[in-house]
């Protein structure tokens, strides 16, 4: 029997809403009071720094105040892995909330499921996306070289999970020149609509990853909705 796994799709979101909501959640699934949860959504232009990257911060963001603010960007500094990213519009981004007593207690191999979910996704549409050798993230073959498709930084507490990965779709990756994006010097990164030459379907995309996601962690989507989060339907 499939585990069930609560699938929010929270569209354009604010960030700081999201990593508050992501709190609640972890406490509630701490006390076991909710299952496993997935929440899909999309950020307004926002940087985000993870315990990796406060030491290295300002040789990372390229960018000043003045420029941030007129570009609308805002930054957090956040408890998760990893370094400096950015999340932005027609970039899906996940949050499972997963407590990892009910699959497996191994960090290293969480993170090569969620890189597996989206491996799996671009092969639907006939892209191979890699794994390289000690950096997270799934990555794709271009004539420019390695380009990272998605963004994966976790945080693990007790064996509750959150934040998670950013799957670039239809993002404008133009706002990445404003960071080294996680810190890597030598490689660029790449998006669904740079690849293909056309805009994808955001709903569908999400679809997709839904998918993909169950098969990896052997769960069943259940649909809430972010009001049932919040308002108390599943808290």
């Amino acid at each position: 029997m499939t585990k069930a796994l609560l699938v929010c799709r929270a569209g354009l979101s604010d960030y700081s809403r999201m990593w508050e909501l992501q709190k609640t959640l972890h406490k509630q699934r701490l006390k076991g009071t909710i299952g496993d949860v997935l929440i899909l959504c999309e950020h307004p232009h926002t940087y985000t720094v993870g315990r990796d990257g406060l030491s290295t911060l300002p040789g990372h963001l390229l960018l000043g105040d003045e420029e941030m603010k007129r570009r609308g960007i805002t930054l957090y500094e956040i408890d998760r892995g990893g370094d400096i990213t950015y999340h932005g519009p027609g970039q899906i981004v996940g949050y499972p909330i997963l407590d990892l007593n009910g699959f497996y207690r191994d960090v290293h191999r969480y993170l090569r499921d969620i890189e597996e979910v989206i491996i799996r996704t671009l092969a639907e549409w006939g892209i191979h996306g890699k794994r390289i050798d000690k950096i997270t993230g799934v990555w794709v073959d271009t004539a420019a070289g390695p380009r990272k498709i998605c963004a994966i930084g976790v945080k693990v507490s007790r064996w509750i999970t959150m934040h998670g990965f950013a799957f670039n779709v239809n993002t404008d990756l133009d706002y990445f020149s404003g960071i080294i994006p996680c810190g890597i010097t030598d490689k660029g990164v790449t998006s669904l609509h740079q690849l293909t030459g056309r805009e994808w379907n955001m709903a569908d995309a999400e679809t997709a990853v839904i998918n993909h996601f169950c098969g990896v962690f052997g769960t069943t989507a259940l649909s809430t909705g972010l009001n049932d989060l919040t308002a108390g339907g599943v808290l």
